[in-house]
């Protein structure tokens, strides 16, 4: 059961691949903290890679920002009490949200197999962090957040998530792209829903309508957790190209010619008008937010959202965060 009143707008980062990009990067974070988004997510590599340079990032958010970040874990590279311990580390730390992801085969792999002792499911991960949860906190689907003077989680709270744990869980949905049929996608979204997982967000899509499509076939099949979309910035051709790559999911040709231009002016300013199509349709749709695939670049990012504040999408009171509301975001 979902209460969602407003879309909520949330940003992806990753921690750079270069140290002495680092501070460089951090002082774009801070331009998004202070945009006043509703999280962050903080990723790494997908075959487990940067793994402690994000568990980093997360922590620094959390000290330095007013923003909750959502800490990303992956079942690559470790075996069930190593990652039993990560979860319980964050928690210590003051983390409170978690994507559970199954993660890409390591390097050099061409097919996933869990590691010797470790989880093989994404599902298997969200029953891991909810078992850990319990054990910390005191608190979980079985006990509701409460039991041990633990608040509710801030974004499953502004998702709608009702009742909402102390710890939220999102997963991964594939409007597209997959090598799995969509039958087979939705039969393991419900598994992640029954193990405990709060919401989804999905990888990476071009058209309105296969989001649209996802929801509504994950409805037939009993999945009621909300589907937050993923959308990348339509910004950067080469960058879509690499995430075609990686992910599966073409780049439409049509978008491609869009973009095919040699003024940067322009085609910053034809990408984003691509996007806020995008992003209107998914709106159109129903959907309960927007999570953003920023690859670290603010500008991008804060041009989509001060066009949801212009369209009056954004909850009122953050239409124009007062100043000072984010002094700690500022460092």
């Amino acid at each position: 059961m979902t209460t969602a009143t407003h879309p909520t707008v949330s940003f992806e980062l990753f921690p750079p691949r270069k140290p002495e990009l680092y501070e460089a990067v951090w002082q774009r974070v801070l331009r998004m903290a202070e945009a006043g988004p509703d999280f962050f997510s903080v990723t790494y590599g997908a075959s487990g890679s940067s793994r402690e340079a994000s568990g980093e990032l997360v922590r620094r958010l959390l000290a330095e920002t007013s923003v909750p970040p959502i800490a990303h874990l992956t079942c690559v590279g470790a075996d069930r009490e190593q990652l039993a311990a990560r979860v319980r580390g964050l928690l210590r730390a003051g983390v409170r949200d978690f994507l559970a992801l199954r993660g890409d085969p390591p390097d050099g792999q061409t097919t996933w197999a869990p590691p010797a002792g470790g989880l093989a499911r994404s599902s298997d991960l969200v029953a891991l962090i909810r078992e850990v949860e319990a054990e910390e906190l005191g608190c979980g689907p079985a006990a509701r957040s409460g039991a041990a003077g633990e608040p509710p989680s801030v974004v499953a709270q502004d998702l709608g998530v009702v009742p909402a744990d102390a710890v939220s869980v999102a997963v991964a949905a594939y409007p597209s792209g997959t090598s799995h049929t969509r039958e087979e996608e939705l039969v393991a979204l419900r598994e992640k829903q029954d193990a405990g997982a709060d919401f989804a967000i999905t990888q990476v899509f071009y058209d309105a309508d296969a989001y649209a499509s996802l929801v509504a076939d994950a409805r037939d099949a009993g999945v009621h957790i909300p589907i937050l979309p993923g959308i990348l910035p339509l910004t950067d051709p080469r960058r879509l190209h690499r995430l075609e790559a990686l992910s599966g999911v073409p780049v439409p040709a049509d978008l491609d010619a869009l973009l095919r231009c040699d003024d940067d002016a322009e085609r910053q300013r034809r990408g984003i008008d691509a996007t806020i199509a995008l992003i209107d349709g998914v709106l159109e749709a129903g959907a309960p937010g927007l999570h953003l695939y920023t690859f670290n670049q603010d500008r991008p990012a804060l041009d989509v959202l001060e066009h949801l504040r212009a369209g009056g999408l954004r909850n009122p009171a953050l239409l124009t965060p007062p100043a000072g509301q984010r002094q700690s975001a500022a460092g």
